[in-house]
């Protein structure tokens, strides 16, 4: 079958995959309350120390906040499929919100503390999707705590709405583990920084680099790689791809970016805005964005692992599953130190109602939209 015969069994992938997901996996229904109960709840947990909170160890189970907040499941489900009809892009928005926070020192939430110069360089210059996935985050965290209360993290929303985002978008369910407490400052600027370059690092590198925090089967790092099959990037984050003009594809990259250099370049050309392994059988046809795609066909290794995954899609969500549990266990210096960020995610308690970074947020969104 040809890539173009792939792209036309696509036709409304989001619609398609988000059906199919809500017939076996839609969470309970929110149970309904009212404005003033909302109110109440929310007093009580900010004011009353008697107040029975979960205890935050970090715990894998997937009930962990069954009884402080029955409702958070169908809070960041539906969030998750109206941001998505709103915006497709949001779902790599979230994929990368997720791999920055828990890769350079767990999952902590730090990443949205970070500042605009900060955030760019850690995630990259497209800001287009960037924004609207912190904004969801913080959406949902204004949604649960006004029905519950205070007792759910910034970081554990972030792994819920991640995990949700992609089952919707056509992927696989996986667990996520639950009491992740919220980072008191940002992350520290040489753990976030010394990520590996994602679009230019060799498998070597990468596999080092992964190996360090408990990522250390090369499969792992075939799978999250295959994060690239939904998303999308600036010209300049594969120019040296392009440039290079050794095949086919190199030179339309390189073509297409010279007539539109603002236009954003499909990460997965066949199936860009459904979750499943056509990135991979575009590898296969050479047609990888960037130099560390192609280098995974190439690298004697991993090649073997694509080739499985662009033969079977059940083998890729498996390992996907598997690496993307493993990741949110991503160990924290510190252990799981913190706390639960009540006015917003994008400021600690200390900085109490002062919203001057969530205005640069939303004024970053707005931007952006236009």
């Amino acid at each position: 079958m040809t890539p173009t015969a792939w792209r036309e069994e696509a036709t409304s992938p989001v619609k398609l995959a988000s059906a199919q997901a809500r017939a076996s996996l839609r969470p309970q229904k929110m149970a309904s309350s009212s404005a003033i109960l909302a109110v109440l709840v929310t007093a009580a947990a900010l004011l009353s120390p008697a107040m029975s909170l979960p205890v935050f160890t970090g715990d894998a189970s997937p009930d962990f906040h069954a009884a402080s907040c029955p409702q958070l499941d169908g809070i960041v489900w539906s969030s998750v499929e109206a941001a998505l009809r709103q915006e497709v892009a949001v779902a790599a928005g979230m994929l990368r919100l997720y791999f920055h926070d828990c890769f350079p020192q767990g999952c902590d939430a730090s990443i949205l503390l970070n500042n605009t110069a900060a955030r760019e360089t850690a995630l990259g210059p497209n800001l287009t999707i960037q924004p609207r996935a912190m904004q969801l985050i913080e959406s949902i965290r204004a949604r649960a705590h006004a029905v519950c209360g205070p007792v759910v993290s910034c970081a554990d929303i972030t792994l819920l709405a991640t995990r949700d985002i992609i089952v919707i978008s056509g992927g696989p369910w996986f667990n996520v583990p639950q009491g992740n407490l919220d980072s008191l400052a940002p992350a520290a600027q040489a753990k976030v920084f010394d990520l590996p370059a994602p679009n230019t690092a060799s498998v070597a590198t990468l596999v080092e680099s992964f190996g360090t925090r408990g990522l250390g089967d090369v499969a792992d790092l075939v799978a999250l790689s295959g994060a690239h099959t939904i998303g999308r990037s600036q010209c300049g984050s594969f120019e040296d791809r392009s440039q290079r003009a050794d095949d086919t594809f190199s030179r339309k990259l390189a073509a297409n970016c010279s007539k539109h250099p603002e236009r954003l370049q499909n990460l997965d050309v066949i199936t860009p805005d459904l979750f499943d392994n056509a990135y991979y059988k575009a590898l296969g046809f050479n047609q990888g964005v960037f130099t560390s795609d192609m280098a995974l066909v190439k690298n004697k290794t991993t090649a073997p692992i694509v080739k499985r995954f662009a033969e079977s899609k059940e083998a890729f969500f498996g390992q996907f599953a598997r690496s993307m549990e493993k990741l949110a266990r991503v160990p924290k210096p510190a252990g799981n130190v913190g706390e639960i960020r009540r006015f917003s995610c994008f400021r600690t308690n200390a900085q109490g109602t002062d919203a001057a970074v969530d205005a640069a947020v939303e004024e970053e969104g707005f931007a952006a939209s236009a």
